[in-house]
């Protein structure tokens, strides 16, 4: 089959198992075994196709690193590697894929902080980093992010981002702003809480709270006081009228 360019077999039927093949023909251009039940690594064999412009290997099981032989696929444009079992870090070897515009590295188990590298690929517009184990401060800018299509960084609970370099009005879904110290003001289930009701006092803002909150808490204590001294009282009463 040498002469075959495209490779789809997604969603398939028999819910296509086992390791990514050892080898390719040299041709392709187009793989998509999106949708199966894949596992193992994502091998050397697919890094080698050098011609490779698609490679959609999401929804699967594939675990392991992203390897840094990426850096070989320099023509692709599409790299989805969403929904698997993915580790370790972003390799640095991806910056070498100037022609990526679509990369989804969402719902796995990548960790690290999250490269500033990305804001060098003039034609990135779709990033999904989306559901990871980022943590740090995001390192894009504001025009970074607006020049982009598509963009989804939540579900990373350690990530924030640095509200002098980019605006509250940008709306990062899922993302807290960072304190001096670089971590979260906030977790996303802190923000949930908030937001359903069920905090009475509010949620963390970062420059002391909600005065109305304050005020309550306050309101608050003072009843449970007055509460205490009337059952004090009231046993005092009750003691002398035993004695007497």
């Amino acid at each position: 089959m040498h002469k075959l360019t495209s490779l789809t077999i997604s969603n398939s039927n028999s819910n296509l198992s086992g390791f990514i093949p050892k080898s390719f023909h040299s041709n392709l251009t187009y793989i998509d075994l999106s949708n199966n039940s894949l596992k193992g690594s994502i091998r050397i064999s697919i890094t080698r196709l050098t011609n490779l412009k698609s490679l959609n290997l999401s929804h699967n099981s594939l675990s392991g690193q992203i390897p840094n032989t990426t850096k070989n696929l320099i023509f692709l444009k599409n790299l989805s590697l969403a929904s698997n079992k993915l580790s370790g870090t972003i390799p640095n070897s991806l910056s070498s894929i100037s022609e990526l515009t679509h990369l989804d590295l969402s719902m796995n188990q990548l960790n690290g902080t999250v490269p500033g590298f990305f804001s060098e690929m003039k034609n990135l517009k779709h990033l999904n980093l989306a559901d990871n184990s980022f943590h740090g401060v995001l390192p894009f800018n504001e025009s970074f992010i607006k020049n982009l299509n598509f963009f989804e960084i939540g579900g990373n609970s350690e990530l924030c981002y640095n509200k002098t370099v980019v605006s509250s009005n940008l709306k990062l879904e899922g993302l807290a702003p960072c304190d001096k110290y670089g971590f979260p003001l906030w977790s996303p289930s802190q923000k949930e809480e908030s937001l359903s009701g069920e905090n009475d006092y509010g949620d963390y803002s970062g420059e002391g709270g909600n005065e109305k909150n304050k005020e309550k808490m306050k309101n608050n204590g003072e009843e449970e006081h007055n509460g205490s001294n009337k059952t004090l009282i009231g046993l005092g009463i009750g003691l002398f009228r035993l004695c007497s």
